[in-house]
C-alpha cells in the first residue's frame, strides 16, 4: 500500500509542478488580461485539487489514520475542490467568449450556487445520519460517488454544450478551434473521472488527464498571445503569415478565392480630433462589424488585422455576388454599430478585393490589386461623403 501512495501521490505532485510553472509563467508576465487571471484560478484550484488528492490517497492507502473523520473530511474536500475546479472553468469560458454581465453579483451567486451545495449537503448528510455516506468499512457509499460527480459534471456538460454549440456556429477557422478547445477539455475532466471511478480507482486517471491537456492548453493560449492582435483580438500580421504559408488554405475546392482589403476612411481625423483613444474606439467598432458580417455569411473566410486601420478578410464564396453581400453587410454593420454606440461621427470603410487566380498569380499580387481597388473605393467614398 505505500508503494501505491507513493506512486499516486508522485503523479499529483508532478501534476503540481508543472501547475506551478504555468502559474509563474503567467504571474511574472506583463499580460494582465481578465481571461489570463481567470485561468490562473483554474491552475490554483488544480494544484490544491492534486494536494488534497494526495492526502486522501494516504488515507486511503492505510498510511493516514483512517476514521470517519479522515475519509470523509478528504472525501468531502476532494469532492468541494472538483467542484471549484468546474466552476472556476466556467467563469474563465466565459471571460474568453465575452460573455455579457459575467461579473454581475447576481451572475456569480448563480454560478457558484453549486459549489455552495457541494459544501452544505454532504456536511447535513453526515449529521443526520452518516451511514448515507460512509459505511462500516469506512468506505464512502455509492450515494456519496453519485454526489461526488453530479455537480462538478453539470458544469462540465454545460461548457461542453455551450462551446459545441458555439463551434458549429463559426466560420472562422481559428475561432472554431478556439471553442473546441474550451468544449474538449470539460470532456477530457469527464472521462478521467470516470475512468478513475469505474475502472482504476487507484490510478490517477483524472490527474494525467487534466495534467496533460491544461498544459496542451497553455501551449495554446500561448500561440494564441502571439498570433491574436491585443486591441481587436482579431489574427494578427504574423497569424496571417502563417495561414497565408499553408497553401492549401488558400483554395478550396469548388470555391474561388478573393482577397478583400478594408481601411477607415478619415481615420486621422478622427485621431486628431477626439484623441487616440477614439481611434482605439473606432477600430474596435470597425472590428466589430467584420465579425459580425463575416458570422452571418455561410463561407469559409480568414478575418484579421494587416496594420494600423487596415483589415484583411481571405473569403471563399462560390460566386463574386457573394462578396458584395459581404461589403454590403460589414458597411451596415459598422453605421449600425456606430449609431448603438451613440458616436458622434459614422464611420466610412474603403473596401477593395479581388480574386485570387490559380495561374501565374500569388498572394502578393492579388493583395497589391486589392489594394489598389481599396484605394479607388476610397476615392469614390469621400466624394460621396465630401471632407478632404
Amino acid at each position: 500500500m505505500s508503494d501505491y501512495f507513493i506512486y499516486y501521490t508522485s503523479s499529483n505532485i508532478v501534476g503540481v509542478i508543472i501547475f506551478g510553472i504555468m502559474l509563474a509563467h503567467d504571474r511574472l508576465g506583463v499580460d494582465k488580461q481578465e481571461k489570463q487571471l481567470k485561468y490562473d484560478n483554474v491552475l490554483i484550484a488544480f494544484m490544491l485539487y492534486f494536494i488534497s488528492d494526495s492526502v486522501w490517497a494516504g488515507v486511503d492507502s492505510g498510511l493516514f489514520p483512517v476514521n470517519k473523520f479522515t475519509v470523509l473530511g478528504t472525501n468531502f474536500f476532494n469532492f468541494f475542490l472538483t467542484s471549484f475546479i468546474t466552476y472556476t472553468w466556467i467563469r474563465y469560458v466565459m471571460a474568453v467568449e465575452q460573455v455579457p454581465g459575467r461579473d454581475r453579483i447576481g451572475v456569480r451567486l448563480v454560478l457558484g450556487f453549486p459549489v455552495m451545495i457541494a459544501v452544505l449537503v454532504p456536511v447535513i448528510i453526515y449529521l443526520i445520519n452518516p451511514a448515507i455516506l460512509i459505511d462500516e468499512n469506512m468506505k464512502t457509499t455509492g450515494l456519496f460517488d453519485v454526489f461526488f460527480v453530479s455537480i462538478p459534471y453539470i458544469y462540465l456538460i454545460c461548457a461542453i454544450i455551450y462551446a459545441l454549440r458555439k463551434a458549429l456556429h463559426e466560420n472562422d477557422p481559428i475561432e472554431k478551434k478556439k471553442h473546441l478547445y474550451i468544449g474538449f477539455f470539460p470532456l477530457m475532466v469527464v472521462v478521467g473521472g470516470l475512468m478513475q471511478i469505474l475502472l482504476m480507482p487507484t490510478l490517477p486517471c483524472f490527474c494525467y488527464g487534466c495534467t496533460v491537456f491544461m498544459l496542451i492548453f497553455f501551449i495554446q493560449s500561448i500561440e494564441d498571445q502571439v498570433s491574436t492582435d491585443p486591441l481587436t483580438k482579431l489574427n494578427n500580421r504574423a497569424q496571417l503569415a502563417r495561414y497565408v504559408s499553408q497553401g492549401s488554405n488558400l483554395w478550396i475546392e469548388g470555391r474561388q478565392t478573393y482577397i478583400i482589403m478594408m481601411d477607415i476612411n478619415y481615420f486621422k481625423k478622427i485621431n486628431d480630433t477626439y484623441g487616440h483613444s477614439e481611434g482605439d474606439k473606432a477600430l474596435i467598432i470597425l472590428s466589430g462589424a467584420l465579425v459580425q458580417a463575416v458570422r452571418s455569411r455561410n463561407m469559409p473566410m480568414f478575418l484579421g488585422r494587416y496594420g494600423g486601420d487596415e483589415f484583411i478578410i481571405i473569403a471563399h464564396p462560390f460566386e463574386e455576388k457573394e462578396i458584395e453581400a459581404l461589403k454590403q453587410s460589414i458597411r451596415e454593420n459598422v453605421v449600425s454599430r456606430c449609431r448603438k454606440e451613440k458616436k458622434e461621427y459614422t464611420l466610412s470603410v474603403g473596401i477593395g478585393y479581388e480574386r485570387l487566380m490559380e495561374k501565374d498569380d500569388s498572394f502578393q499580387k492579388c493583395i497589391q490589386r486589392a489594394d489598389e481597388k481599396l484605394y479607388l473605393d476610397k476615392e469614390k467614398c469621400k466624394k460621396e461623403i465630401g471632407g478632404d
